[in-house]
């Protein structure tokens, strides 16, 4: 059974970056592999000018915080997170005092040093894991699905809690998750990772807007992108039901970027417009479902037979039934190859940035 085929990662000092993917992407397993916990086949791990491949863990300069808090039932907060500093550094008892006593104060369990993790909320509980890993001033903070435990308020208070943190400590942190908006709003950068190999590295935006193939753009984004089976037919997209004319630029650009005329037009929900009278720029959609979601609307629509999603303001309120007539404007469209699913613009985009690196 093969964890982890190949990842080529270079992490700056300092960032935040998270580790996305699907279960079984083999991000907990590059994770584990970072702190020594399990051993690598081929390859370097790298912290600083450190090869560490056979370093012992506890000597790697890691702190790791788990999925499960892993708190010692029998032992105060002040003793949980005191407890690997005396095991594994020759810090006086004063120092250790001083540095549980910060990190306590930094957390906002100052006042609960005396108490046992049974008398802990859930909150409590993660601030005094992330507390253990603090006091021992890593290189790195490796974090393993910390916030998956907690109830959805407490979770985003945490997340603005890490982030307070990060920006406080400046510890370069690798950071594994399965939610997209933990990773879309702590992160510097994001490593999408499916089936051991990565996709895409890059800001929350770049990941958003330029997804790299159709894997990510797919995984990124609630609701999920809407994606058609096309034919570029000159300088317009035939799809089941509908033609859309491209710019003269843009059907260049795609053509110059492929060599198939089949390909997959993906565009967000968020980037769909209902109006009021058909163009040559809209779509005949009938509405089949309303699903008030606060402040939007999704509305799910069949267009030819092929159901899509619309996100609107709340007050477009179509009726089930309605047919109507759906925009969407050339910027905001995505065109993936059938067959290597790489994202056609993302693809002339970085052609060109190697041709602008070659001639300076």
């Amino acid at each position: 059974m093969l964890a982890v085929e190949q990842v080529n990662l270079e992490i700056e000092d300092g960032e935040f970056v998270a580790l996305l993917g699907p279960s079984g992407s083999g991000k907990s397993t590059v994770l584990r592999m970072i702190a020594g916990l399990e051993d690598i086949s081929s390859g370097e791990i790298r912290i600083g000018d450190r090869v560490i491949n056979d370093i012992h863990p506890r000597d790697r300069g890691i702190a790791m915080v788990f999925q499960n808090y892993a708190l010692y039932p029998h032992m105060t907060v002040r003793d949980n997170l005191s407890y690997g500093l005396k095991l594994t550094s020759d810090l006086s008892a004063e120092a250790i005092r001083e540095r549980v006593e910060n990190a306590a104060e930094m957390l906002g369990i100052e006042d609960h040093l005396e108490k046992k993790p049974a008398g802990l909320s859930g909150g409590q509980q993660q601030r005094v894991a992330t507390g253990r890993a603090i006091v021992r001033e890593p290189e790195v903070f490796l974090m393993d699905e910390p916030l998956s435990n907690l109830d959805a308020k407490l979770k985003m208070h945490m997340r603005t809690e890490l982030q307070r943190i990060h920006d406080e400590l400046e510890t370069t942190t690798v950071y594994v998750t399965h939610d997209q908006e933990e990773a879309m709003t702590m992160s510097d950068r994001i490593v999408i990772l499916a089936e051991g190999h990565i996709q895409q590295v890059g800001t929350p935006d770049e990941i958003y807007n330029r997804p790299a193939n159709r894997f990510v753009a797919d995984f990124i984004g609630s609701p999920a992108m809407n994606f058609f089976d096309v034919r570029l037919d000159g300088g317009t997209l035939v799809g089941e039901g509908f033609e859309y004319p491209l710019s003269k630029a843009t059907a260049e650009t795609a053509r110059g970027a492929t060599t198939t005329s089949d390909l997959t037009l993906g565009i967000r929900p968020e980037d769909l417009e209902i109006v009021e009278s058909p163009t040559d720029r809209t779509v005949q959609a009938t509405v089949d479902v309303v699903e008030p979601v606060g402040s939007d609307n999704y509305i799910y629509a069949e267009i030819a037979g092929q159901e899509i999603t619309i996100r609107v303001s709340a007050a477009v309120k179509p009726t089930v039934g309605d047919t109507v007539y759906v925009r969407f404007d050339e910027e905001n469209v995505h065109l993936f190859d059938t067959e290597t699913e790489l994202n056609l613009f993302a693809l002339a985009e970085q052609s060109t940035n190697q041709s602008v690196e070659s001639v300076s």
